[in-house]
């Protein structure tokens, strides 16, 4: 008994780890093995990378005080792929897109477009999340908005700032805000965490994964439309 006892309370551990770094930039056997059976597909992934999707024929850049061609133009395509999965799905229309400014990280230049510029515009694995707001998360939402001075790209949603930096004339798809009512809001699942402090979303009463990637979504709209341009309408303004 008192043997079993013994082999019953014996503990293992790790006590040293050996390993071996193969640079593969050097020219040694093992690197060039490496770059030998790696270079079949990073070659098969540039060529997909480096089609041509579409046309840009003005550059769609991030400049702007409230709002910026890249934001309308990430907003506008955003709402409205996400808007006929989430329809098809729960039979429920979609109200408002809200994303962060600092997701975007960088333009579509003038010229040719590819899936590469959809990765380097967002090469994050965030997917689209809608999510339910009632009516004050709504105006939380605008508070944050103007308190932010920030051109979070917006679509749906239009309001005037007035000097005070109070919102008014608040419209969601052209009606006024109603307080009783609740509102469908696609973002990004970053955001839905409280992501850039964006807290009113992990207040929301409904909640509704899409499974599809933003990046995605770019790349589908740059397939289906061979000429790519941004909304100027304004969604923001400032007395």
């Amino acid at each position: 008994f008192a043997a079993l006892a013994s082999c019953a309370e014996k503990k293992f551990a790790v006590t040293k780890i050996e390993g071996k770094e193969i640079p593969i930039t050097d020219k040694n056997a093992e690197s060039a093995d490496i770059e030998n059976f790696i270079k079949p597909y990073r070659e098969n992934i540039d060529k997909d990378l480096s089609m041509v999707l579409a046309n840009a024929p003005e550059t769609i850049d991030k400049s702007g005080e409230w709002q910026t061609p890249m934001g309308n133009f990430l907003s506008d395509i955003t709402f409205e792929k996400s808007a006929k999965i989430f329809e098809l799905r729960t039979q429920k229309k979609l109200d408002i897109c809200l994303l962060n400014h600092g997701g975007i990280r960088t333009i579509i230049p003038k010229g040719n477009v590819t899936a590469r510029n959809a990765y380097e515009i967002m090469p994050f694995e965030n997917s689209a999340v809608v999510v339910g707001l009632k009516g004050e998360q709504v105006i939380e939402m605008i508070v944050y908005l103007i308190a932010e001075k920030k051109p979070h790209p917006l679509h749906g949603l239009t309001f005037t700032i007035t000097k005070d930096n109070q919102p008014k004339e608040i419209q969601i798809q052209g009606n006024p805000l109603d307080m009783e009512k609740v509102y469908y809001v696609v973002t990004s699942d970053y955001l839905v965490g409280g992501g850039d402090n964006m807290l009113f979303f992990k207040k929301g009463v409904e909640k509704y994964d899409l499974d599809y990637k933003l990046r995605n979504i770019i790349i589908d709209y740059f397939k289906e439309n061979k000429t790519i341009t941004a909304g100027n309408d304004t969604r923001i303004r400032k007395e």
